[in-house]
Parts: C-alpha cells; structure tokens; sequence
C-alpha cells in the first residue's frame, strides 16, 4: 500500500480553510510523520487544550495503577475510597471497571456548575463527593452514556491508589514514565490561543476538580507517544479496548475509548477555541491524530481521521468522530 501523504490530505481540505493552527501526526508501526496548516506557526511540539482526550491519560493512568498494585478492575469503587463512605449513596456494587467504561449507572446531576467553587488540594475528591452522593439512577452496567461525573470519580480513584493529589498521581504513572514531558495542566509558555470563528480567545482557566475529565494541555507528538505506548503494552491495550456495553447500547466503548466496527479506538475533544481527535486501528499499529485552534474544526479533524485510516479498514468514520459525545 503507497505510504498515505499527510500533507496532501491536509492540503486538499477546503474546510480548513480559515483554521489558524492545524497539527496533524500518524505513526504506522513506529514510523512517524507530521503535517501543519494554518497562518499560526506550528509543530508537532506545540500545545493545545486537548480536552476529553484527557480521559484516555487518566484511563490508562488507573489501569496501571491498579495492575501495579494487584487490584483488579472489578473492584468495587467505595472498597477504594473509604473517605467518601460517608457520603455515598450511589450503588456499592459499582465498579471501577464501570467507571471507567461510562456504563455506571450514576445519576448524571453534577455538570460543570456543580464542581465550579471547588478548589485546592482536595478539588477532585470533593468532586467525587458530589458524584456519589447523588446515587444511581439505574443498575450499574445495564446502560451506556457519556459523564464526565464519572471521570471526576476515576481521578478520585487514581488519587486514592497513589496517596497523592490527582495531578501527582498522573505525572508519577504514566506521564513522567512515558516521557510525556510536553503534557499537564499548567499552560506552556508558547501555547497555541484558540479561535473561535474570527475572535481570538482569551485564555481561560480549566477547573481543577474538572480535570480527570479534560483538563489537560498536549501536543501532536506526546499525544503519538501515548498511541505508541498503549499499543506497544499489550495487557494494557487489550483491557482498553475490550467492549463494556451491551449490543443494544448507544454505541460500543472501552475504558475511555469509543469502539469502531473495525476495532479502531476513537474519540474527540472539545473546549471553546479548539478541537482535537485522535484514532487508533491497533491491529496495524496505526496512531493519528488532529489538533486545531478552531472551536468548528471538528468535523475538518473527523474527516482527516477516516480518510487516513479508511484504506486500512474500508470504513468511513468521520460522522462517528464527529458526533462522538465528548
């Protein structure tokens, strides 16, 4: 199969036009190559606010969390966090494996505006707090649907294992050890501003006790890196991918990842001035992924996903991408 030109493909797109930045990169067993587009200099080291692609770090993060401590997934949550005991009405059966896999159950009443006065060192377990002491509105594992709650609880659990704060814990698992050192939550110094239509945007603040769920900054090439690293950790990789919904659920997803027909991982990004998607067909050792500075890039990023994985799988993706829930 010729080698697919990454540049061509941003080139050609004429619903780019406009974008400031655009950072493509795929890696195909290894092997990498990056592409930019836009009047805004910038490189496969240049940061964007990558939004829910945050979950795929704290996701990753846990399972190896719990696999160095000898925990399993099937966990109950509360046996973890026996701090939140006192507060917890949600359904003592529920898992992390659920958490994780967004088929918890948990009502879905603490949104942005609930965890907003939440700050400090305690943020993420305060948030946590709200989660689970709202309860269940059905049985854990009966049904799929996306709530960042639930990763508000994940960076609770992740916390807990390691004894330290969310951000510590993160850094300490998986970003320092993969050498994600163009990753975390403080802004760069260069950051990329974001756009929204022809207005610049001022840089705004993301939320502490929100982070688990999107709060991290990245680039195109930690962002290959972590595609790499999940990749090349098989019993890693195989718990990821592996479904936890029901055939008749909204779609199939694993731990922080949706599931295409082909068994490509996929899922996007969204936060006011960007956009982001990354996409994965393990079975050919294929990473991608798209960073924009442009709130309605989105669809300009699905199409580039699909069009670079369609000659690997025959599927056309770039509607899934899109309307991915994030």
């Amino acid at each position: 199969m010729p080698a697919v030109s990454l540049q061509d493909v941003l080139d050609t797109r004429a619903d780019l036009h406009g974008v400031p930045a655009v950072v493509a990169g795929l890696s195909v067993a290894g092997t990498r190559r990056v592409a930019t587009r836009g009047t805004v200099r910038a490189t496969s080291d240049s940061c964007f606010r990558i939004a829910s692609l945050t979950k795929t770090f704290t996701s990753a993060a846990l399972v190896l969390a719990l696999r160095e401590q000898g925990v399993p997934l099937s966990t109950p949550a509360v046996e973890l966090l026996p701090h939140l005991a006192p507060d917890w009405r949600a359904d003592a059966s529920l898992t992390v494996e659920q958490i994780l896999g967004q088929v918890s159950g948990l009502r879905e009443s603490v949104d942005a505006t609930a965890v907003a006065g939440l700050g400090g060192d305690h943020a993420v377990d305060e948030a946590a707090r709200l989660v689970v002491r709202a309860g269940n509105d059905r049985e854990p594992g009966a049904r799929w649907s996306y709530y960042n709650g639930n990763y508000f609880l994940a960076g609770a659990l992740l916390a807990a294992l390691d004894g330290a704060r969310y951000e510590t814990a993160l850094k300490k698992t998986l970003l320092e050890p993969w050498n994600l050192d163009r990753t975390g939550f403080d802004a760069p110094g260069d950051p990329i501003t974001g756009w929204d239509g022809p207005t610049e945007l001022p840089a705004a603040d993301y939320p502490r006790s929100r982070r688990p769920s999107g709060g991290l900054w990245s680039c195109v090439s930690d962002l290959l890196t972590l595609g790499e690293g999940l990749l090349g950790d098989k019993a890693l990789l195989e718990e990821v991918r592996r479904p936890r919904t029901r055939p008749d659920d909204p779609m199939t997803y694993g731990l922080g990842w949706a599931l295409g027909p082909s068994g490509q991982m996929y899922l996007n990004g969204r936060l006011p001035g960007y956009r982001a998607a990354m996409l994965l067909v393990p079975d050919t050792d294929h990473v991608s992924v798209v960073l924009t500075n442009q709130q309605h890039a989105l669809p300009a990023a699905a199409g580039i996903l699909s069009e670079l994985q369609r000659p690997l799988t025959g599927d056309d993706l770039a509607t899934a991408i899109d309307r991915f829930a994030a």
